[in-house]
């Protein structure tokens, strides 16, 4: 077990990069995407964890206009190259975190793992839309479809990474009550 300097280096780590991470999450959800969803009157491609059509894309781009589509771009595509770091950097060092506290597992390697797939995804889906964006109207079905499937693989790691996160947080727990 290892709670010498890397395990504080990595609480302290979990607790700069998930503070970074919750202000640029905040600034999204309040801001950027509200406004998107405003505009468009539909959920923007950044909350829809179950993927979207060529039809809903359509829909989206269309009713965010020229200004609208433009915001996207550079506003929220901005924000949300920050977050997938941020995030992955925030579970994978709490991962590290608790694992360092718990006798060596598989778990930490794959819910760091997932981190870095949610983030990976969460790329391919902001560079998808931004191409989308810059292609509108002329939009190809395939684009749509691949970028949907890296919002559907980033939501389905996330959930996974945080799954994983919790339970090392509940065994760890579970362990510093037995000693």
């Amino acid at each position: 077990m290892n709670t010498g300097i890397f395990s504080r280096g990595y609480g302290f780590a979990t607790v700069v990069f998930g503070l970074a991470a919750v202000i640029v999450y905040l600034v999204m959800t309040r801001v950027t995407l509200a406004h998107l969803a405003d505009a468009s009157g539909v959920l923007p491609f950044d909350l829809r964890p179950l993927g979207y059509s060529p039809k809903d894309a359509a829909e989206l781009l269309g009713g965010l206009g020229e200004a609208g589509r433009r915001y996207y771009l550079s506003r929220q595509i901005p924000l949300d190259t920050l977050y997938p770091a941020l995030l992955a950097l925030t579970l994978g060092s709490a991962m590290c975190w608790f694992g360092a506290r718990l006798p060596k597992g598989r778990m930490v390697v794959t819910g760091i793992s997932l981190s870095v797939l949610a983030a990976i995804a969460d790329y391919t889906e902001n560079l998808g839309v931004a191409l989308m964006i810059l292609g509108w109207p002329d939009v190809p079905d395939l684009l749509v479809r691949a970028t949907s499937v890296a919002s559907i693989i980033k939501a389905i790691s996330t959930t996974a990474a945080v799954g994983i996160l919790i339970v090392l947080a509940a065994k760890w727990c579970v362990r510093s009550r037995r000693t």
